[in-house]
């Protein structure tokens, strides 16, 4: 028999020599866990090891290779030592330890709380676990989440770093003061803005004296770790200009919460009501005098453009600069719309990619489209020349297996709700105990059925798709003598569309169509 083990950092036990080490609660695992292994007779396939991650995180890159391989059947035996080092949420238990584990012919074993998939009666306790284990993660959330909001309202700065011109006051925790070299940049924006610059030539005059935004800047003090994820991600762009000169912590208020978190399962956040921000005034030292405040504010709403509910631009997030691989930005001179890439006009060396007319650009796709019709009636070629960029098949089979799953646990669940009461009246739970796991193990069942139904949906939405993908030579025939493209249209149609640079020497610009079908 193989085993996987597979070992997790504890939040209450950090204690590492250097950044590079295993923490002293992984060694311990590893040693514990190897040891199990041993004297069972197991042969140990490969330790999966994730440190500084919570349970509650479902990204833990080891704990997804563990699952790959785990669906690649590469081993029998998942060992932990307790199933919270596995998952703290109920949901992936259910999902892995009781429904595609037993599927994929893996046993589940944590060896400190006795949980072992190949012990029948052991499936209670290993129920009851999750149930601690999900209590234990929501009530942790609503003391954070209570502490947060009281820190928010009374005007300390909670965030992971300071907004750009600002840094923490190591004396006092929460408060915020002055950083004086990026805080010259800010009121350079302010007064530039003020004296009738636009928001992408400030920024252009600022790339072009090489002065970082403010996340490079923050970066090159060690403020911040991680890479530059895209190129050109360290320049002043139009919005880091916008943002700034909207941004009233300039003038010494504190206004935070304009995202939360969807839910204590996810990291996921979203913009919250202007009405439920936090805004304390006067909590820390301004950077922007009230005159030059007002002064730009007033400046922002006359050049606000008055909102209007016209149509989407017919591209509209599917134009791509194929130099830098920014969504290209939509402009206008009279009647004339063209898209180019937001980086040409931050930076003369940023890009020196994307620029094309909206009306040559649909000129490119329908004659494409076209060509594409002709080869397709002519010939066989068109499944080998378009570019697929979904995969139904996969999404597919990964909902029939979910449904599967909710299905089954469904039953469970209501068997399990009725062998309670007969606990209860055995007293062998206490009616406090019993009306605490029937609320539980209700809730899990409803949460159930509403997933199954939600997959339900989901999976007649890609049998749709299946189906309209089987006749692709119906779709295109359908719009191989069109004039002019629709958005409509233009959604059916396209995935996204890579706009390259301008050839030297010609008008020709080329573009590469990734096809939704």
């Amino acid at each position: 028999m193989k085993a996987a083990i597979y070992c997790r950092l504890s939040e209450e036990d950090r204690n590492k020599s250097n950044v590079d080490d295993d923490s002293a609660s992984i060694q311990n695992q590893k040693s514990m866990l190897l040891e199990y292994a041993h004297s069972q007779n197991w042969e140990v396939y490969h330790i999966y090891s994730d440190d500084d991650y919570t349970g509650a995180d479902r990204n833990r890159p080891e704990f997804q290779r563990l699952l790959q391989d785990a669906e690649n059947k590469q081993f029998d035996i998942v060992l932990c030592k307790t199933q919270s080092r596995f998952t703290r949420e109920l949901e992936l238990v259910e999902k892995y330890i009781h429904g595609l584990f037993p599927l994929w012919g893996i046993r589940f074993v944590s060896i400190v709380d006795n949980a072992d998939t190949d012990i029948r009666g052991n499936k209670k306790s290993r129920q009851i676990n999750g149930l601690v284990n999900e209590w234990y993660l929501e009530d942790m959330s609503e003391n954070i989440r209570s502490v947060l909001k009281n820190r928010r309202e009374n005007g300390f700065h909670i965030g992971a770093t300071a907004l750009y011109g600002y840094k923490k006051d190591p004396d006092h925790k929460g408060h915020l003061i002055i950083d004086e070299e990026a805080a010259k940049i800010v009121r350079e924006v302010f007064t530039l803005f003020s004296q009738g610059y636009g928001k992408s030539t400030i920024a252009r005059m600022l790339n072009d004296r090489d002065i970082p935004n403010p996340t490079e800047y923050k970066r090159q003090k060690g403020i911040i770790l991680s890479p530059p994820k895209q190129k050109n991600s360290t320049l002043w762009k139009y919005f880091s200009i916008a943002n700034m000169l909207a941004n009233e912590m300039y003038i010494g208020n504190m206004v935070q919460g304009k995202y939360g978190s969807v839910s204590y399962k996810t990291k996921k956040n979203k913009p919250r009501p202007k009405e439920q921000w936090y805004r304390v005034e006067g909590t820390h030292e301004p950077i922007i005098e009230k005159e030059l405040w007002d002064k730009v504010q007033a400046m922002r709403e006359q050049k606000a453009k008055p909102f209007t509910t016209g149509t989407i631009g017919l591209f509209s997030k599917k134009a791509l600069c194929a130099e830098c691989g920014y969504v290209l930005r939509s402009g206008k001179r009279g009647k004339w719309r063209y898209l180019t890439c937001p980086n040409r006009s931050v930076s003369k060396d940023a890009c020196e990619g994307a620029f094309i007319s909206v009306e040559r650009l649909e000129r490119k796709v329908i004659a494409e489209l076209k060509r594409l019709s002709e080869e397709y009636l002519d010939q066989d070629e068109l499944e080998r020349n378009i570019t697929c960029s979904n995969h139904y098949e996969k999404q597919k089979l990964c909902l029939q297996e979910n449904m599967t799953v909710y299905e089954k646990k469904i039953q469970e669940y209501g068997k399990a709700i009725r062998e309670l009461y007969m606990d209860k009246v055995k007293e062998i739970l206490t009616e406090s105990d019993y009306l605490d796991m029937v609320k539980a193990f209700t809730s899990e069942k409803t949460r159930l059925e509403k997933n199954l139904i939600d997959a339900k949906e989901e999976l007649t939405e890609i049998e749709a798709c299946m189906k309209m993908g089987n006749h692709k030579k119906a779709l295109i025939e359908k719009y191989m003598n069109i004039e002019h493209l629709t958005r409509e249209m233009v959604d059916a149609l396209i995935d996204h569309i890579d706009v390259g640079r301008r050839i030297p020497g010609t008008k020709d610009v080329p573009i590469t169509i990734y096809w939704n079908f």
